[in-house]
């Protein structure tokens, strides 16, 4: 009647917690061998496994376009070399490229601009602000 214990309840969607020594699930691959494509000069950032995330890796291209996917754990990192065979680095060893850093801030200026566009446009047509 109460269910005191939490007993039986329905998982719903939720993926159950990968084990460390783990690899690359295989929409995931698809995605990054997708992502590389045509691109020019794409390197690769493992990100460390964190209380929230599984380790990732982040490919950046020649103009700080950039991807994240989950490789799960160590066993990834080799996956992902033979995947793609691309430098991998270590981002807490390295860091981010800057052309990443750079196209992240290019962007924020720019749906910072469109969104001040967008608000005066309401302005001008009378309408009231949220």
């Amino acid at each position: 009647m109460f269910n005191l214990f939490g007993r039986n309840k329905s998982r719903g969607g939720l993926r159950p917690p990968r084990a460390p020594g783990e690899t690359i699930r295989a929409e995931d691959a698809d995605h990054l061998r997708a992502w590389c494509r045509g691109k020019a000069f794409v390197e690769a950032y493992v990100e460390p496994e964190t209380v929230v995330n599984e380790m990732s890796v982040v490919l950046v291209d020649e103009h700080g376009d950039f991807t994240r996917r989950r490789i799960g754990g160590p066993k990834g990192i080799d996956a992902l070399r033979k995947l793609l065979s691309v430098p991998v680095f270590d981002v807490e060893e390295t860091g981010y490229p800057q052309r990443m850093r750079e196209r992240i801030e290019r962007d924020r200026i720019l749906r910072k601009r469109e969104e001040q566009k967008r608000r005066r446009a309401a302005f001008e047509r009378g309408e009231l602000p949220d």
